[in-house]
C-alpha cells in the first residue's frame, strides 16, 4: 500500500498538470491593467515615452530552442489589427527582457535577436496610440516558445509573416492583455 501511495505522488508531481505553468508578466504593466504613459507611442497624436516594458517569464518548456515576442492590438480600426512589437530569435536561456529593449539603437535587445517591421512601418517597439475618443484598446503581449533555433526571416518581415512562422513552430505560448485608451 505504501508503494502505491508513493507511485501516485510521483505520477501527480511529474504530470503536466503539476508542472510549472508557462507565464509572461511585466513589473510595470499588470495583466488586465492600464498601460502607463511611459509605454505609450510618441507620434500619431500621442506623446508618450515609447519605452517597451520590462518583461519576465517562467515555466518555459525544456525543449525550447528560441523565443519570440509580439505585442498586438486586435481593436485597431484597420480590419486586421495592429502589430506594435515583433521580436524573435531570442535565446532559449533568456527569461526576461529589460525595459526599452524595443529601442533599435539602444543595444539592449539580446544579441542575435531580430525586431521586425510593425504597422508603424519600421522595426522596434511602437507603443499604444488608439484613436482619441475610441474605447480602450486591448494590447496582447504574447511570448512563444519555439522548436526552431532561428526564425528564418529578416527585419523587413511583416507581423503577419512572423506570426505564420510562430504558429507553425510553437511549442507553447504565454500571454497577458492590458488596456489603453485616450
Amino acid at each position: 500500500m505504501v508503494r502505491l501511495w508513493w507511485l501516485l505522488i510521483f505520477v501527480m508531481l511529474t504530470t503536466k498538470g503539476w508542472a510549472a505553468e508557462f507565464q509572461l508578466s511585466s513589473p510595470t504593466i499588470k495583466s488586465q491593467g492600464k498601460i502607463g504613459h511611459e509605454h505609450v507611442f510618441a507620434g500619431f497624436g500621442c506623446s508618450g515615452g515609447n519605452v517597451s516594458p520590462a518583461l519576465q517569464w517562467q515555466g518555459a518548456p525544456k525543449d525550447t530552442k528560441s523565443f519570440a515576442l509580439t505585442m498586438y492590438d486586435p481593436d485597431a480600426p484597420t480590419g486586421s489589427g495592429w502589430w506594435h512589437w515583433v521580436i524573435f530569435n531570442l535565446p532559449p536561456t533568456l527569461n526576461s527582457l529589460p525595459a526599452n529593449a524595443g529601442k533599435l539603437d539602444g543595444g539592449i535587445a539580446p544579441a542575435g535577436s531580430i525586431q521586425s517591421v510593425t504597422d508603424f512601418g519600421q522595426p522596434g517597439y511602437g507603443g499604444p496610440c488608439p484613436p482619441a475618443g475610441d474605447k480602450p484598446h486591448r494590447y496582447i503581449f504574447t511570448l512563444y516558445a519555439l522548436k526552431l533555433d532561428q526564425v528564418p526571416l529578416r527585419s523587413d518581415a511583416s507581423g503577419a509573416m512572423v506570426g505564420f512562422y510562430l504558429r507553425q513552430n510553437m511549442i507553447a505560448k504565454a500571454s497577458f492583455t492590458a488596456f489603453y485608451g485616450r
